[in-house]
């Protein structure tokens, strides 16, 4: 896409009537009231928008209502603007939209602006405007802590424009640049369906790019589609980035599947969430409980939600956990506005700590208590992570929930090694949690050597699945390290604790030295497993059989074990008989060793496994003599 040159927005602010909507047709020439109602009532009801161009550097204008009854646009407009253009008639001075838009503005972590003070030609006494702009003044103080430039003007005579005009490219270049190498995001305001281009949204995009032809994701509706054209500020363009005013018309989408509060994203880890933990500060006098319902503003959403957890507070900031009405996307670090439930008034706001504060799938416990916000990158990083549990987070949703550009995101999770995130280079998790699985796997490893005394090891599969963990990386980790350390040793599909020997102790060998015994007399005939185990109640046979078999005193034939010398026996009579017989039919084999087929079948089965015999048809042949 075209090259991406510095862009900001600024958003309108101030009671209604104070001229906002005037003074952006006087700074753009563009007439922001689009509706026909609000050109017959005279007043701005939604969101307007406009090119500005100051001096060489591009802004937006999100032009917002002033009155009081349609605050949900106003707070939609005003969120994620760089700037504030807070509008305050002269001849009326501060009134109660005035003070509501400033602490909206404080709420959204809006820091600069400049202050239009206009009007001034209704109100030529220069003693009233100085009260007038020492109120603002005062009032800038209270909410901000910071003073913001005044420039009086006159949007009918253009008295001051060009003061204005100044000032707002001064302190528009101040504003912090969006990072071009995040995650695209585009919160949508309005979707409109247009005969040959199909479904339109638009918006102002927040944050990454996009270009013609690529696929994006709209959100809560989970619908993959394809970007088919774009325009910026009304004119075609291959591509949009943040800050512009931007319109998408999208290939298979239609009109009902989108609306305000919608999002587009690119990219994996996007998803909407029914819970969020957020850090606010409330108006005076304003305490919210368990259960209170309020209003929550974030980009163009409204939903309402319920506080369900109240968590750390500090210096006049809480943390909360919210469930949600509807399902929002968010990331962290984005900023909020709460309004009471009713009478509907403004009570505070704050920002995005956790925007997937639901349990996560698979996870054993719940998340703690909602938290304030990180101190850095990389304790944000290790924060979401260790919430998370064994889940654990890939680094796709990381970048999503964690709201970091991927040139913050890579040194985050570097430096929160150091507060015990670790993981595979797609996937992390808190170090604690592999300790624990680790710790899981060995009592099951060790359980099992005190049950199973006499065998070499525990199934590799039966001790991973010990680790009761929902991701297999999880697994991986903690085997790898364990068998690292030394503390378990992996032989084949078998694992042992170092040093683990099979006897079983005194009892066990004088056991092992009686089966080995009957084993002997029984010669050619050996006892089955089960015979062996009727003879010797509460011994464990088969795992004794097991044992002296790995030790190569006997040797399993079918379901029967032989004693070494009387298996040597039998296979030195079966290859003098075939040496003087040729191939044999089983029946003729039986005869002259005098064995029933109880046994003998068995036996030649063996014999043809081990190599020593090959069999064609019935017949058995000595395997020296077939090939040669």
């Amino acid at each position: 896409m075209a090259s991406v040159e510095p862009h900001v927005v600024i958003g309108t602010a101030g009671h209604i009537d104070h001229g906002k909507t005037t003074l952006v047709k006087a700074l753009t020439g563009v007439d922001t009231d689009r509706l026909a109602e609000e050109k017959a009532r005279g007043i701005t009801i939604d969101l307007g928008f406009a090119p500005l161009d100051l001096d060489g550097l591009h802004a937006s204008v999100v032009d917002v209502p002033g009155h009081e009854g349609f605050i949900r646009n106003m707070v939609a407009g005003a969120t994620g603007i760089d700037l504030a253009l807070l509008v305050v008639a002269a001849d009326e001075g501060v009134m109660p939209q005035t003070r509501e838009h400033l602490a909206i503005l404080r709420h959204l972590g809006v820091e600069r602006g400049v202050v239009a003070l206009t009007k001034t030609d209704a109100s030529p006494d220069a003693g009233w405007q100085s009260l007038v702009a020492d109120d603002i003044a005062g009032l800038l103080d209270a909410e901000l802590k910071r003073r913001w430039p005044i420039i009086p003007v006159s949007a009918t005579s253009g008295a001051g424009l060009s003061e204005l005009r100044a000032t707002l490219l001064a302190e528009a270049r101040k504003s912090e640049v969006r990072a071009p190498d995040d995650r695209f995001r585009m919160p949508v305001d309005r979707v409109f369906a247009l005969a040959g281009a199909g479904t339109i949204v638009t918006g102002t995009v927040w944050s990454g790019s996009a270009s013609e032809g690529d696929a994006v994701t709209i959100l809560p509706a989970a619908r993959t589609v394809r970007i088919r054209s774009i325009q910026v500020h009304g004119a075609p363009a291959p591509g949009t980035a943040p800050g512009r005013r931007t319109a998408l018309a999208l290939v298979g989408l239609s009109k009902e599947e989108a609306a305000r509060g919608s999002v587009v994203v690119t990219g994996e880890g996007w998803r909407a969430a029914r819970a969020i933990d957020v850090a606010v500060t409330l108006a005076a006098g304003v305490t919210l409980k368990l259960r209170s319902r309020v209003h929550l503003h974030h980009g163009t959403s409204e939903v309402m939600a319920r506080v369900s957890r109240i968590g750390e507070s500090e210096a006049g900031l809480i943390a909360l956990r919210l469930r949600l009405d509807e399902p929002l996307v968010a990331r962290a670090g984005d900023r909020l506005v709460l309004r009471s439930w009713s009478p509907v008034t403004t009570i505070g706001g704050g920002v995005i700590t956790d925007p997937f504060a639901e349990r996560p799938a698979g996870a054993r416990r719940r998340q703690g208590p909602p938290s304030l916000p990180a101190a850095n990158d990389a304790e944000l990083v290790a924060r979401l992570v260790s919430r998370r549990a064994a889940a654990g987070m890939t680094v796709d949703d990381l970048s999503v929930a964690a709201g970091l550009s991927t040139s913050r995101l890579a040194p985050a999770i570097e430096k929160s090694r150091k507060l015990g995130i670790t993981g595979t280079e797609s996937w992390l998790v808190a170090r604690s949690e592999i300790d624990a699985a680790q710790e899981r796997m060995a009592e099951s490893l060790a359980e099992f050597h005190r049950a199973s005394p006499l065998e070499p090891g525990m199934s590799a599969q039966a001790w991973r699945a010990a680790a009761r963990a929902p991701r297999e990386e999880l697994v991986a980790i903690a085997e790898n390290a364990s068998i690292r350390s030394g503390a378990v040793i992996r032989e084949g599909a078998l694992v042992r604790q170092k040093g683990w020997n099979p006897s079983g102790g005194t009892e066990a060998q004088g056991a092992a030295a009686a089966v080995l015994e009957m084993l002997r007399k029984a010669g050619a005939e050996p006892p089955s497993a089960a015979e062996i185990g009727a003879a010797m109640p509460g011994v464990n046979v088969a795992a004794l059989l097991r044992l002296l078999a790995r030790d190569g005193q006997v040797a399993a034939v079918g379901e029967r074990y032989y004693e070494k010398m009387a298996l040597e026996q039998e296979l030195e009579r079966l290859t003098r008989v075939l040496a003087e017989l040729g191939p044999s039919s089983p029946a003729a084999i039986r005869e002259r060793l005098g064995l029933s087929r109880k046994w003998l079948i068995p036996l030649l089965e063996w014999a043809d496994r081990e190599g020593v015999t090959v069999r064609s048809g019935d017949l058995r042949a000595l395997r020296n003599v077939a090939n040669a």
